[in-house]
């Protein structure tokens, strides 16, 4: 019997372990770390394809239309796509997608997969899914197990009932138990003893094995998702799940909600190659480091350096590392990473301690994506801002005024159709339109490729909190982003 799998798509961390690239702003699972595809893309594309379902979705508000774009370039496009009101772990998300789907497609098997993993033979696991799918529609909850080849202490840990195939081939089994996150002579001995893997945090189940067992050992929790799901709003093509209802939900891991506690708990081995890019030691590693254990990434040159990562993301700049050892040095437009290899772990440390100094650059990437394109400030002074605007073909920003600033707009590639007042007009590249303070205007592009422009912002205060709304074809409501 051939199952067909419904992939859910987690796409809502933070990803601090990878600062300076990945901020709060624009995390992880939406960058280009290891190839020309982002991770997200790259997970979506894994999951499609013969035997599997349009994806489902869950994220935050500030990503979806990240999540949109990024599928629509990969010729992919959601089932659904939930909006969790706030980030509450695994457990919550997991829930209200699995009720979301028994709703459509009552006892379908469904694929948690978190988007920020590294799986370079998609062939190889879409087997293991597919061998693991008959245990799955028996009413076992499935989890999958990494070969390990290292004694890793940044991961958990799964107990097989017996030995492994020789060759780790994908047979489930039941699971005996999960084992935390272990100290170094710990791992070691899990390593040693060929009876665990590592813990991936992807699961394959029935929705309804999986609702039972949140009957069974959450019943609150299930109570408050069944309302968050009821209580849903459409926005556009989204489905923005209640917050009320969601904040009455534990912030909890799916692992201790529900997982641990389960009797029908089964795991499929996966030999092949994985990495969850937890830290940046996992991205020198997952680059293919040369002979002098050296990765350079982007304008970066070595010089008589040894197993080091040089990463440098704007073109306008050069990162030259010489006589480094075991070192990692990433360099974004606005921040710089400079750590020992054996720290990786640590780089969130560096987040929370920005954060306390109020540093925008903890959280805040230089460059904003918005659902017609991106900005980003070139040069800010007291009374003065000057932006680079990037405008999607057929795109187009709200209608709006400001209290606080006035703006000069020089278009420098392609054309743009401005809207001051009652004026319409087309403004061409090399020249510009001015906004008067509190005039009500529009900026779209009407053409067929992307459409540049400079802005000048001057007034006594510049913070994009300072838009008033009147139309948007986002249906975003007032605020930064809306």
């Amino acid at each position: 019997m051939t199952h067909i799998i419904h992939p859910l798509l987690l796409c809502g961390g933070s990803g601090t372990r990878l600062w300076p690239l990945s901020r709060k702003s624009y995390p992880k699972q939406f960058a280009k770390l290891t190839g020309e595809d982002s991770l997200f893309q790259a997970s979506a594309e894994r999951l499609s394809g013969d035997g599997f379902a349009a994806p489902l979705v869950i994220t935050a508000s500030d990503f979806r239309f990240i999540v949109i774009e990024q599928l629509a370039a990969k010729e992919i496009s959601a089932s659904a796509t939930l909006i969790e009101p706030e980030g509450r772990n695994t457990a919550p998300a997991i829930l209200a997608s699995a009720l979301v789907l028994e709703a459509e497609t009552p006892g379908a098997l469904m694929l948690v997969a978190p988007s920020d993993h590294v799986i370079p033979d998609a062939a190889q696991f879409r087997a293991a899914v597919a061998a693991a799918a008959p245990t799955a529609a028996e009413g076992q909850l499935v989890t999958f197990g990494i070969r390990p080849d290292r004694a890793e202490t940044g991961y958990g840990w799964l107990e097989l009932s017996q030995s492994p195939e020789d060759d780790f081939a994908p047979v489930a089994q039941p699971l005996k138990s999960f084992v935390e996150k272990p100290d170094a002579e710990k791992a070691e001995g899990l390593l040693s003893g060929g009876q665990h893997l590592w813990n991936a945090g992807i699961f394959l189940f029935a929705t309804d094995t999986l609702i039972a067992a949140f009957e069974k050992h959450a019943p609150e929790m299930l109570a408050s998702a069944r309302q968050a799901v009821d209580a849903a709003e459409a926005d556009l093509s989204f489905t923005r799940l209640d917050p009320e209802a969601w904040a009455e939900m534990e912030d909890i891991s799916i692992d201790y909600a529900v997982m641990e506690k389960a009797e029908n708990l089964s795991v499929v081995p996966f030999s092949g190659a994985w990495s969850d890019l937890g830290g940046w030691d996992a991205v020198w590693l997952e680059s293919g480091p040369d002979s002098d254990g050296v990765v350079t990434s982007g304008p970066a040159t070595s010089i008589e350096c040894e197993n080091t990562l040089l990463r440098a993301e704007d073109d306008a700049q050069q990162l030259v590392g010489i006589g480094l050892q075991d070192v990692i040095a990433v360099a974004m437009p606005d921040a710089v990473l400079v750590a020992h290899k054996d720290r990786a772990q640590d780089v969130k440390k560096a987040v929370v301690a920005l954060k306390q100094k109020g540093a925008s650059q903890a959280e805040i990437l230089p460059r904003d994506y918005r659902p017609w394109g991106w900005f980003e400030s070139l040069v800010v002074g007291g009374r003065f801002q000057v932006k680079r605007i990037h405008v999607h073909p057929g795109a187009a920003l709200s209608l709006q005024s400001h209290h606080h600033r006035s703006e000069h707009w020089i278009v420098v590639e392609g054309t743009a159709q401005v809207t001051i007042d009652e004026e319409v007009k087309l403004v061409t590249e090399n020249q510009s339109v001015y906004i008067p303070l509190g005039a009500v205007h529009r900026m779209e592009n009407p053409g067929k490729v992307p459409m540049v422009l400079i802005e000048v912002q001057t007034g006594s205060y510049l913070g994009e909190d300072d838009i008033i709304r009147y139309e948007d074809v986002y249906s975003r409501g007032q605020g930064a982003k809306g």
